[in-house]
Formats: structure tokens, sequence, C-alpha cells
């Protein structure tokens, strides 16, 4: 096949690909518009009848990009099937009557004048509104014997962008999405692709986004990008997905829990929770392993806040009955709900007594001035040190839109959410109020661990048994 030839294999399947919609995210020099060129040329000249309508957001960009690159691929591998080429109007007139119309969306004349469109590819598509999609999905009306689609092609920008919501944090129906990035691209040459990997050293930043693909932030991750992108490149995504029903978890592809490892007998596992507060309005939870520091579940969802501490505590018991940490600045409902329910392990904080001014103990984590930057601060430093701890790609990416503000201050970008980060923050700081081995293994004490457990209360033998986990018989001499 002469497609095999010319094409990358990475996109030959897209040749063949009948969705209504085929969405092409790739990085710089990744072949995206090649490949949409080439399909949208072999269609026109193959299939009689066909009206393409090719667009950019602006006009002034569509005539050195997308027409020049038709123009020389239609010379090149079609030349016997063109009738016409029409500089001025930016048309390619085939022998069976098919054609190719190039217009900017803010040419908004020429596309009053563009009737019957059987099939639309819109590059940089980035750059055009949701409003503007939807109106084009409306002009594929034109009548034709062959199936209709709609291409875009572009580099990721924003990840609170349309496009990423849209399409890639939910199925929009008769969708096909397709990434790639410039190492699937077999015909750069040398010179341009030691430009592209001397970014992972100039401009990590740029590298993740305009080379690699990633979706990025207007401003600048507080966390290190360049082990972000490394472990996004590594996730291999096997996970369980569902909900319970009771204490029993469901199987369910549209689930909101994301299982990564099960649990093991005698473990001892730590949540932490973010409930949806002000500026969110998603609850989190994720379960470390508190042996390891992996993250081996991930709860993410929009949910009515009476859903959420049943799934907690399920989830919980799940992981032999997780020590749980729940953020309480804007609700203790949660709080409140497990502890009526009698949940046996949750993170207690000390506090002062507004009245007596005197210590107390009161369930759940309090966001404050001076804690926020504190479990922060202790992610950020974890993540430079390794992020293969991570490994849901959701809170990868949204650690990539943590920024910090004008003031200063973290928070996410505009547009964005932090719940999956304030909630593994607020996991990994409350880790030394759990065990930190494995129960089901009894641990070989020191010589002074005895002493100190013989010279104990038994208040204290309990918080070294906590601590260090239940030792080995004794031996003695």
């Amino acid at each position: 096949m002469w497609l095999e030839q010319i094409s990358n294999t990475t996109f030959l399947p897209l040749h063949v690909c009948r969705a209504e919609i085929l969405v092409m995210k790739g990085g710089a020099g990744s072949g995206k518009s090649e490949c949409a060129a080439l399909k949208v040329l072999d269609r026109a000249a193959n299939e009689p009848g066909h009206r393409f309508l090719v667009a950019r957001k602006f006009k002034n960009t569509i005539r050195e990009s997308c027409f020049k690159l038709l123009k020389v691929r239609a010379f090149q591998y079609f030349a016997d099937k063109v009738a016409k080429v029409n500089e001025t109007n930016m048309t390619i007139t085939f022998v069976n009557g098919s054609e190719i119309i190039c217009s900017g969306l803010d040419d908004t004349e020429k596309l009053k004048s563009i009737f019957e469109i059987t099939d639309i590819w819109v590059e940089e598509a980035s750059e055009i509104a949701e409003a503007d999609f939807h109106q084009l999905e409306t002009r594929m009306r034109g009548k034709s014997p062959y199936y209709r689609q709609m291409i875009l092609t572009f580099n990721p920008v924003s990840i609170s962008h349309w496009l990423k919501k849209l399409f890639f944090d939910r199925k929009y129906p008769k969708t096909y999405v397709h990434e790639s990035t410039y190492k699937d691209n077999r015909f750069l040459d040398r010179d341009y692709i030691e430009k592209l990997e001397a970014f992972k050293d100039i401009d990590e930043y740029y590298y993740m986004v305009y080379c690699l693909g990633h979706w990025g932030s207007v401003f600048r991750s507080i966390f290190p990008t360049a082990a972000i992108t490394a472990r996004l490149a590594k996730l291999q995504n096997h996970m369980r997905l569902g909900f319970f029903e009771g204490k029993d978890f469901v199987e369910d592809k549209d689930g909101f829990i994301r299982i990564y490892a099960e649990p093991k007998k005698g473990r001892p596992y730590v949540i932490g929770a973010d409930t949806a507060g002000e500026g969110s309005d998603f609850f989190a939870a994720h379960v470390i392993d508190n042996v390891t520091g992996e993250q081996v579940a991930v709860l993410h969802a929009q949910i009515d806040e009476t859903v959420f501490p049943e799934q907690l505590m399920a989830l919980g018991y799940m992981y032999n009955t997780a020590l749980i940490a729940v953020e309480c600045n804007f609700s203790t409902y949660t709080v409140r709900e497990l502890e009526r329910a009698k949940y046996k392990k949750q993170y207690v904080r000390r506090s002062e007594d507004r009245y007596t001014h005197k210590s107390k103990h009161q369930y759940g984590f309090e966001t404050t001035k001076l804690t926020r930057p504190l479990i922060i601060g202790e992610l950020v430093k974890t993540v430079r040190q390794s992020a293969d701890f991570i490994n849901d790609k959701a809170t990868l990416e949204e650690m990539l839109t943590f920024v910090r503000n004008e003031k200063l201050r973290a928070e996410a970008a505009e547009g964005t959410h932090d719940d999956l980060v304030m909630s593994l923050a607020i996991a990994l700081h409350v880790r030394e109020a759990q065990c930190t081995v494995d129960e089901a293994e009894p641990q070989v004490w020191t010589r002074s661990m005895w002493e100190d457990y013989e010279d104990a209360t038994p208040e204290e033998r309990l918080e070294m048994i906590k601590l260090y986990g239940r030792p080995k018989p004794r031996r003695r001499r």
C-alpha cells in the first residue's frame, strides 16, 4: 500500500478510521498535520462529490500552513486527479467533482457562502472556542454516500482547555482520540530531533508540553515537571475502576474509584481526603501503602456530600481499616459521619480550645496558614526525590497546573482544581500517625527496643508495637 511508504506507522489506522470526529493531539513534529492532509486529499481524490472545509481560527494563518501543505501533497501524490487550484480563493478542485475549500473562521463572509460541506479538518483546533466547534458540527450536512468526518489537529495547551474536558476527561459521542509525539515521526531529520530534545535541559516545561504533547498550564508548576513528565511516560494505567455498594467493590468502567494495587494482609494504609469546598466541586481521596509509600487507590468524583463518607469508609475497610484523615475546613459532615458510624481509625489533630485555651483533640485535618504550606512543601520535596510512587495520571496532570500566583501563594491555576494535590499532601503528612511496618510479618526488635518495652507502661507498649510492628519472640540466653 502506498500509504505505508509515505506515512508513519502510528497514523496508518487513522486513514481507515470512520469515526465522526477524529481528534489528533500531538507534540511538535509528530506528523499529525501531514496525516490529516493526506487523508483529506486521498478521500477527495478517490471519493467523488466531497466538499471538504479546511479551517483555522484566523484567515491570515491558513494560506502558509494548510493550503500550502495541501497543494504540495496534491501535486506530489494526486497530480492526475487535480483539476484546478485557485490561489485567490484557496480551493483545490478534483476531476471527480470533489473540492477542498480553505478558510479562516474569522472570514465570516466566505463562510456564509460555503454550503453542502461533507467533511471538515480544523488545524490548530486549540485556537478555536467550543462554540466554534459545535457550529462546525452543524455544517457537516452535505449529501454524500461516504462517511462524514471532522478532523481536529492540535498541540495541547492549558489543562483547563475545552478540548481536554470534552474529549479526554469524558467520552464525546462518535469520537476517536489519537496521541502522538515527534518520536513517532520516522521522517524527521536528525537536526530537528536534536533541537527538540535540547529543550530537556533548556526549558523542560516547553519540552513537556510542546514536544511531548502533555497538557500544560499558563503558569509554571511548583512541582518538578521533569520528574512528573518522566513518570507520565512510564505509566501503564493498569487499574480497576468502580465504586462501593455497601462494603463490596463493584467494577464499572464509569466508576470514580481507581484501584492500582490490591490490599495486602496486615499492611498498614493511610487515606488523605479532601472534601468539595470553596473553589472546588470534587471529592478526592488517596490510599497510600504506609510501608512503601506507594499510591494504591484514588477516589475522585463529583458526588453528593452524603455519598462521600460511605464510599470513603468502604475504601478504608477494604485497605485493612486504613487511617483516614479528612480535611475539615469547609465541612465537618464527613468527619462526623465517620464518627457516627464508629469507624475505628480517624486521624486526630491537636488544637486549642477558644475559651479555655487548653489543648484538646479533634478528628480530621485542618488546613491553616501554617499547615497548608507545610504539607504542600512536603509533597513537592517527595516528588522531587521521585515521582514513581504516584500511579494516577490525573494526579500527575493536576500537579502540572498547581502554580504560584502573583502573590507567590501555591494554588491551582485558574480553571483547574487542587483536590487531588491537597488530598495526596494530607495523606503523606499523616503517615507518621500510622504504623510503618507490615503487621502481618513479625519484626526483629533490637536489644534497646526490648529494654524500652520492659520499662514502658501498657499504653506506651501499644505505641511501640504500632511504631515498630509486632515483635518476633525474643531469644533468651
